[in-house]
């Protein structure tokens, strides 16, 4: 009898462990320290950590997808994953196409980084070459107010517009707060940030498909109570020492 019973336990425990949902996260791997590779080829970072963490408390096995920043909505779109986790703010363009968790972070406004010493006039900005990356809020936003009298570089990746910025091939980068302001704090005195700050976008989210509510549902939840414990706001400082909170724990 205790032999039956020990079998069935243990049949028990494989039949929910096989009935396990996988959900496939997919991210950029090129936005330290949103998500990244590290030294070991593993990707890291802010969003690797909140995935990872809303998958256990869902009870869901989830797997890592590397993609190009520039096509990753149309490849979630494409069933190649299942959500994305990629430092992606929220915003009403993006949402015709695609739904968002509730936010992980909250908003953060754009701010301008150059080498240090450099001298933009930012009451009268001509001629100046601004690095963003394509397909962000940013890019979109230089487009549309800076590309009067201005040089708009737009990058497939953060690092490459880092390297042209250092090399002097461009003038500034426009980019989120949060990475540039640890980029400045890891630069030894290399870069600074000047002019005014740039308030666009909202806070940052999961993507998901509209038609995944069930996944949304369980995501939602999960990050709920992760807020409600701390736990989100103990992420945010582990990678972004610089910002102040708390968040999210009142």
């Amino acid at each position: 009898m205790k032999t039956l019973l020990l079998s069935g336990l243990a049949l028990a425990m494989l039949t929910v462990g096989a009935s396990a949902q996988t959900v496939r996260l997919g991210t950029e791997g090129a936005y330290e320290p949103w998500n990244f590779m590290d030294a070991n080829g593993q990707v890291a970072g802010l969003d690797i950590d909140v995935g990872n963490e809303l998958c256990q408390r869902a009870g869901l096995t989830c797997e890592w997808v590397i993609n190009d920043w520039d096509t990753i909505i149309p490849n979630l779109l494409a069933g190649n994953y299942d959500a994305i986790l990629a430092g992606m703010s929220i915003t009403e363009e993006r949402q015709q196409s695609i739904d968002f968790t509730a936010d992980y972070s909250p908003p953060d406004v754009s701010r301008y980084m150059v080498l240090t010493g450099t001298t933009i006039d930012f009451d009268s900005l001509q001629n100046v070459r601004i690095g963003v990356q394509s397909n962000t809020i940013q890019a979109g936003y230089a487009g549309d107010n800076l590309a009067q009298g201005n040089t708009i570089v737009s990058f497939e990746q953060a690092p490459q517009a880092l390297a042209d910025l250092s090399a002097g091939s461009i003038d500034v980068i426009l980019a989120d707060e949060s990475y540039v302001t640890e980029i400045v704090a890891n630069s030894s005195g290399g870069f600074e940030l000047v002019g005014p700050e740039v308030e666009v976008g909202g806070g940052v989210g999961a993507g998901l498909r509209k038609s995944d509510t069930e996944l949304k549902a369980k995501l939602d939840e999960a990050l709920a109570a992760a807020k409600a414990d701390g736990t989100i706001d103990s992420l945010i400082a582990k990678w972004f020492p610089q910002r102040e909170g708390p968040f999210y724990l009142n």
